[in-house]
């Protein structure tokens, strides 16, 4: 009985370790986004960027919606860091948020996103324009 506990014990720690080393493989990358938004209490927002992983440049795309108090339009330019992807198309996905701001002129911005397949964005810059929201939002990134 007690080699049986001792063997259960054992494949226990054993496919645990094996999680753990899959956890381990996920890389990071940098990345940089351009958004353009806009709206009246729904807006919408576009733009592009690049994702640099494991020294090759991947061109990605953005789109959004947003809904709640939106006014305005802005210009937004984040960079920062990806990390928990396995490969470049793991930052492809749908990120949500709630959030509020107010920008006039130039204001910081900062934001941490997480999309369905776990890879996480921490991204900061700077947003230019004149816009006020709290809001939900989602953005989209895909690959180009």
């Amino acid at each position: 009985m007690k080699i049986a506990s001792t063997l259960r014990a054992a494949l226990v720690a054993i496919a645990a370790l094996a999680g753990l080393s899959t956890a381990a493989q996920a890389d990071g990358g940098t990345v940089v986004l351009t958004i353009y938004k806009a709206g009246w209490i729904i807006g919408g927002s576009g733009g592009s960027g690049v994702l640099n992983f494991r020294g090759r440049s991947y061109a990605l795309s953005t789109g959004g919606l947003d809904y709640g108090l939106v006014f305005g339009g802005s210009k937004t330019v984040l960079r920062g860091r990806v990390s928990n992807i396995n490969r470049p198309s793991d930052v492809a996905g749908v990120y949500g948020a709630a959030g509020a701001g107010l920008a006039v002129g130039r204001g910081a911005r900062a934001i941490v996103l997480t999309n369905q397949k776990g890879a996480v964005l921490e991204l900061s810059g700077y947003q230019t324009g004149l816009m006020a929201n709290a809001d939900l939002s989602g953005l989209a990134i895909t690959m180009r």
